[in-house]
């Protein structure tokens, strides 16, 4: 498979939870994930592995700050946010573990504190567009973490028409995250 997102159009009735039954029952080969993004089942590969030092790196610092109760993965689980008739698979997440406690594959949007994606040249547009218009509605922080521009920004304060705040800096230098996390996160080893 190629390094670009490849968009699968379903044929049959289009609607959003016959599509997400769908992504459920891909069988997406190792190193793979599919998401549900602009009425379309999108099939990407995992982040490499150079991604692995500041994906980890921040998971360990958010999990210092995250909400009570709440837990700090990285697990290939879809998030549903079914009035956009989207469902994503975050590189990182935040998120109330009673999320967790349902059946099926996926958890409801609302459970979710904030989100960290990791760019790649497959999946960049649709980290800063598609994605940011639909967490910004919902999602209380959200980090784009661009590994071609070395920055990483951070939205927050969530409204019907997006995120109403947004930082971005360097890698090396600190992001500060507000509330709930009210922290600040090193990027040194980004």
């Amino acid at each position: 498979m190629t390094e670009q997102a490849t968009p699968i159009v379903d044929q049959g009735e289009r609607t959003f939870d016959r599509l997400l039954r769908t992504v459920e029952e891909l069988d997406t080969p190792d190193g793979f994930k599919a998401e549900l993004i602009r009425g379309k089942i999108v099939v990407s590969r995992w982040s490499k592995l150079r991604y692995y030092r500041p994906m980890s790196s921040l998971r360990e610092q958010l999990k210092a700050h995250a909400p009570e109760k709440h837990v700090v993965e990285i697990a290939p689980f879809l998030f549903r946010f079914p009035d956009a008739e989207r469902a994503y698979g975050p590189d990182l997440y935040v998120a109330d573990v009673s999320a967790f406690d349902a059946e099926g594959r996926h958890a409801e949007a609302e459970a979710l504190s904030l989100v960290a994606e990791f760019t790649s040249v497959s999946t960049r547009d649709a980290d800063w567009e598609d994605k940011l218009q639909v967490y910004g509605r919902l999602v209380p922080v959200y980090l784009v973490v661009d590994m071609q521009d070395r920055e990483i920004t951070c939205c927050s304060d969530p409204s019907p028409h997006g995120y109403r705040s947004r930082t971005t800096v360097s890698f090396g230098q600190e992001l500060r995250i507000p509330a709930p996390f009210d922290c600040g996160i090193d990027t040194g080893d980004f």
